[in-house]
Parts: structure tokens; C-alpha cells; sequence
């Protein structure tokens, strides 16, 4: 009688497709058997564990994996726990003789992937890792002297001169099974999906799974990639991808967007944002404390403040200032917020309310179907001016000439914010200063229909630059 086949145990973690995923492709071209498992172990990820929107993603795409894994005549094994326990566990259940997995390169992920593939080779395990969600893996970038980069420019140019893998095909290939599968409990046991009232819309919104990813992916490239380069800041209109949760959880890689994208404006600047995504990664990979302590350590001495209302307002959507409002609540109804609306409301709490960007970050995790803690710290550490490539703290984002430039027509304002959509062009970002008859004709009453400003920009502006002379000794003026 022959042996049976020892297997592979295959690891998907933020990796959750079939196409061009390095993991699954390296193991089926052994001819070995197959197991495909998922492990939900939030324990693992303590204060960075998947949010509210984050985990009613990762609940739908579990599931479009799963059937796409069994339409090539395999499964996906599903297991809760610390992984470093569970993982183990799997092998000597199935007998596996080896682990594969993509890495991760979140501070808690390094650790915990470094102590498990120890533990396994020490049991006589095969175990192989390989680069399945990024051009360019953080340590094998660096600058002259041998360093990690702290500017983007430099960083992407450095990228850029390097050769971008090809994107791996599985082709149509059938996924040899194990001659016994492991348990495993439904996706409900997890126990992922929110309380149905706050994740109503989603639906409406999105489709996660490598499908939805390929089918966002089509719409794009046919009516927006072109006018990428001039469209992307104006919220209102539908100039950017909305490919971001799809990379976040690993439904499409970043190799076959650039496979795909070609040349032209539009083209560059998206993979320019692509390297972003990169820089990122590389970052928080080279600086794990950043998570939540800011990379410029001047900052840590920088005096934030305790301000409840102001936080409650900013949360809801109500703050007064149209823009900010607008964006807040397209965040809480859809779980994605427009990037140019990202930087306009993180300056307005970390600036106009001088609240840490620390609770800013925390929200947005909760919130964002897209959150990503590497791109999640970027961005707030440089909206408030203490991260790597940070815009001068003096620049104060002004929300009112910011609505302006980028939605001169108030068409995102009146969508999110349907009170103001009688107000006129000339006020529809400061109705406050409408004259009396203009709100009336409108139908508003500020202060019962819509709020009066929470702050005013220009007291919150000094304050902000007042709190920044005292850790640095100096004062500058700059409005955007």
C-alpha cells in the first residue's frame, strides 16, 4: 500500500485570493496535497484587532474564498485561537509536513510569524514564506547608508529602479485535497458580523471577494484610470479606484495592478499612490513604535487636548463646518472616506480641536472598511505633522477653502449633508455666513436644522500654531 501524500498546509492570512498569490501558487506546484486554513486570531492582534468595519469585510470575503476555493475542488479550514497554538495544532492533525504563508508586517505579526516558523522547524517542518502584498518587501529597501528611508520621494525612486515581479496565474488548476480534511466550524462561529443597523449600507456600497476586486478593478480602468491624474481630489466625483479595502485584505495584488496599468498620466499617478501603499508598509516595518508614538520625537512633548463635545461632533458629523460633516458621515454609512476628505478631516480634529491624532487613527481603524495600520499611521502622523514626509505643522487645512477647491459645486456636501441642499454654491461650505434671507429661502436654521461652527477656524488655527511654538522655539504661517 503507498504512503499517503504528505501535504502542505497553506496559511491565508490578508491574502484571501486565488490569483497571483505567491502562498497558493508555490504550493500547488509541488503536486502535493493542499490545505487551505484561515485562523481568526484577534488575541494575537490585541489593540490593532480588526475593527467593526474592517471584520464585516473580512466576514464576506472568508466566505467568497471559501467558495472559490470549492469550485476547485478544495475548502477552506477555518480556526480560532492565538495562532502560534493553532497552527501547530493543524499540522499534527493533518499529518502536514509543511506550512506556507505570505508575511505580514505589522509589529505583533513579525514577532509571533518569527517565534511559530522556529517552533515548526524545530518539529521537522518544511516551512516557506514568500511576498504576497507588496512590489517590494520593507527590508529589502534602503537608502545609501544602508538605512530606511524617511522621505517618499527618494523611497519610491529607489523602488522604482528595481524589477517588479510578474504576477503569478493559477490558470485553472484543481487543488489536490487531502485524503482526510480537518475540522472546521462555520464563518458564523467567528462571530465577525456587526449589529445589522450600523452595517445596513455597506451592501449597497461594496462586494468583497477577489470578484468584486476584479470587477472594481474593470470599472475603473475603463472610465477612470485615464483621468486619474486630474480627478482624484474631487470627492464628488467618482475619479479614484476604491480599490483600497480590496488590497487590504488581499483580494487583488498590488503585481497585477501594475501588470495591468500601462503608461500615461493617469497610469503614474496611480501606481504613484501604489507606492504609497509601499512606503507605508515601509515605515511601520523599520518604525513599529509609530503606531503610537510619533516618529518625530519632538512631538511626544506636544500639549493635545480633552475635548468631549468637540470629539462627539467631529464623530457625528457635526461640527458646523460642511465639509468635515459630510465626509464623517460618508465614513459612518459606507465604512471609505475620499482621501482628500481623509487629510481635510483628520487636520480638522488634530488642528482646528488640537485632539490627538492617537484617537483620530483609533476611529478611523474602527470605522474604515480599508484600515490598514500601516497606511492608517501614515496618514495620520502626517496630517498632524509629526510622521515621516510630514506637511509643515503650520499647514492647517482651512475646511472652507478646501470645500471650495474641491467641491465647488457643493455636490458631495448636499449628498451627505441633505439640510444644506437648498444652500446655494456661494454658501454651501460656510452657511454660517449666509445672510439671513438666503437660509431662510433655504429652509434652515442653524443651530436647530444644521450646527453653527464648533470652533471658529481662525481662533483654532492660532491656538494650533501657539501649542506647536512651545515645542519648537519658532512660529510659521501657511494655509491650505
Amino acid at each position: 500500500m503507498s504512503r499517503p501524500a504528505k501535504s502542505i498546509l497553506v496559511w491565508f492570512r490578508l491574502d484571501l485570493r486565488l490569483d497571483d498569490n505567491p502562498v497558493l501558487t508555490r504550493a500547488v506546484e509541488t503536486g502535493r496535497p493542499v490545505i487551505p486554513c484561515f485562523v481568526w486570531s484577534p488575541e494575537d492582534e490585541g489593540a490593532w484587532a480588526p475593527g467593526c468595519a474592517s471584520r464585516w469585510w473580512l466576514h464576506r470575503s472568508l466566505d467568497a474564498l471559501g467558495e472559490s476555493l470549492r469550485e476547485r475542488g478544495s475548502r477552506l479550514v477555518l480556526r480560532r485561537g492565538e495562532a502560534g497554538r493553532v497552527v501547530p495544532d493543524l499540522v499534527r492533525e493533518t499529518g502536514a509536513t509543511a506550512v506556507y504563508w505570505n508575511r505580514r508586517y505589522e509589529p505583533w505579526a513579525v514577532g509571533r510569524d518569527g517565534a511559530i516558523k522556529r517552533r515548526l522547524i524545530k518539529e521537522g517542518i518544511e516551512v516557506k514564506r514568500f511576498n504576497g502584498c507588496l512590489l517590494y518587501e520593507p527590508h529589502a529597501v534602503r537608502n545609501k547608508s544602508g538605512g530606511p528611508y524617511k522621505v517618499f520621494t527618494p523611497f519610491w525612486k529607489a523602488c522604482l529602479q528595481r524589477e517588479t515581479p510578474e504576477p503569478l496565474g493559477l490558470g485553472d488548476t484543481r487543488l489536490r485535497s487531502p485524503n482526510r480534511w480537518p475540522s472546521s466550524p462555520g464563518l458564523d462561529a467567528f462571530a465577525l458580523e456587526p449589529r445589522a443597523n450600523r452595517a445596513a449600507e455597506f451592501p449597497h456600497w461594496w462586494s468583497p471577494g477577489e470578484a468584486g476586486a476584479r470587477e472594481r478593478l474593470e470599472r475603473f480602468w475603463e472610465s477612470g484610470l485615464a483621468d486619474y491624474a486630474t480627478e482624484r481630489d474631487f470627492p464628488a466625483r467618482d475619479g479614484v479606484s476604491r480599490l483600497s479595502p480590496h488590497l487590504r485584505f488581499g483580494e487583488i495584488g498590488p503585481r497585477r495592478l501594475v501588470a495591468k496599468a500601462g503608461s500615461g498620466s493617469g497610469a503614474d499617478a496611480f501606481l504613484r499612490e501604489l507606492g504609497w501603499r509601499e512606503f507605508a508598509c515601509h515605515l511601520l516595518y523599520h518604525f513599529p513604535e509609530t503606531t503610537d508614538k510619533p516618529l518625530r520625537p519632538e512631538f511626544a512633548e506636544f500639549r493635545w487636548r480633552q475635548d468631549k463635545p468637540g470629539w462627539s461632533a467631529w464623530t457625528r458629523g457635526r461640527t458646523g463646518y460642511p465639509i468635515v460633516d459630510a465626509g464623517m458621515r460618508q465614513l459612518w454609512r459606507t465604512g471609505w472616506l475620499h482621501n482628500r476628505v481623509r487629510m481635510t478631516v483628520g487636520s480638522f480634529l488634530v488642528k482646528d480641536l488640537l485632539i490627538p491624532w492617537r484617537d483620530g487613527a483609533r476611529w478611523f481603524w474602527d470605522t474604515l472598511v480599508d484600515a490598514d495600520l500601516a497606511n492608517n499611521t501614515l496618514g495620520w502622523q502626517w496630517v498632524a505633522g509629526c510622521g515621516a514626509d510630514a506637511a509643515p505643522y503650520f499647514r492647517i487645512f482651512n475646511p472652507v477653502l478646501q470645500g471650495r477647491k474641491f467641491d465647488p459645486r457643493g455636490e458631495y456636501v448636499r449628498r451627505w449633508v441633505p439640510e444644506l441642499k437648498l444652500v446655494p454654491d456661494k454658501w454651501i461650505q460656510n452657511p454660517w455666513q449666509a445672510p439671513n434671507t438666503v437660509l431662510e429661502e433655504a429652509g434652515v436654521v442653524l443651530g436647530r436644522d444644521y450646527p453653527r461652527p464648533i470652533v471658529d477656524h481662525a481662533e483654532g488655527r492660532r491656538r494650533a500654531l501657539k501649542a506647536y511654538d512651545l515645542i519648537k522655539g519658532s512660529s510659521g504661517a501657511a494655509g491650505a
